[in-house]
């Protein structure tokens, strides 16, 4: 009897060990990656790790609504960043590779940025949320005489992921500052 619950504990454990790093841990993998795709985008590499942490825990799949890979892009959107960028042998399938997904999730995120004007909070906002909302929402908040906060985001759901991404960056730069920054 005990050998069989001994041996039910070391076949559960890799189970109860993912599940403890996934909820407790702070994962990071394709660091050289991220180093290089932030230092061509001029982004904080930490940056770059939060949103992949909060997208997929470093975990890369296709979400329900299609978004794929490391970043969640949406396959749309990355069409819309390679005729940008001028990649010419781009397709969407390449979305799965963490290289590719990593460099066109932070192609978007440099875009948001400066479509935003250096806000992290906004370009996170509309990495989750879509860009037409964070402008209507940046909208509404000018005319009530404020600018958008944290706080103000309408979207329960887009409002979390802002803070879980600026909360994990902080979390990176500390835990990771090695193989982030070199």
């Amino acid at each position: 009897m005990l050998a069989a619950v001994g041996l039910g504990v070391v076949l559960l454990m890799p189970l109860v060990q993912k599940t403890v790093k996934d909820e407790f841990g702070l994962p990071l993998t394709n660091a050289d990656v991220i180093r290089q795709q932030a230092a061509e985008k001029h982004l904080d590499p930490a940056l770059i790790a939060a949103v992949i942490y909060a997208e997929t825990k470093f975990d890369p799949r296709s979400s329900a609504a299609g978004a794929r890979g490391l970043m969640q892009v949406m396959p749309q959107t990355a069409v819309f960043l390679a005729h940008r960028s001028g990649a010419t042998d781009f397709t969407v399938g390449d979305l799965a590779t963490p290289q590719v997904n990593i460099a066109y999730g932070s192609y978007y995120l440099r875009y948001l940025l400066n479509e935003y004007h250096g806000s992290t909070t906004l370009a996170l906002a509309a990495y989750n949320g879509g860009e037409s909302n964070v402008d209507r929402w940046v909208a509404d908040a000018r005319a009530a005489g404020h600018t958008l906060t944290v706080g103000d985001i309408p979207f329960p759901e887009t409002r979390a992921y802002v803070a879980r991404v600026l909360s994990a960056e902080g979390q990176y730069r500390h835990k990771y500052a090695q193989q982030l920054y070199g």
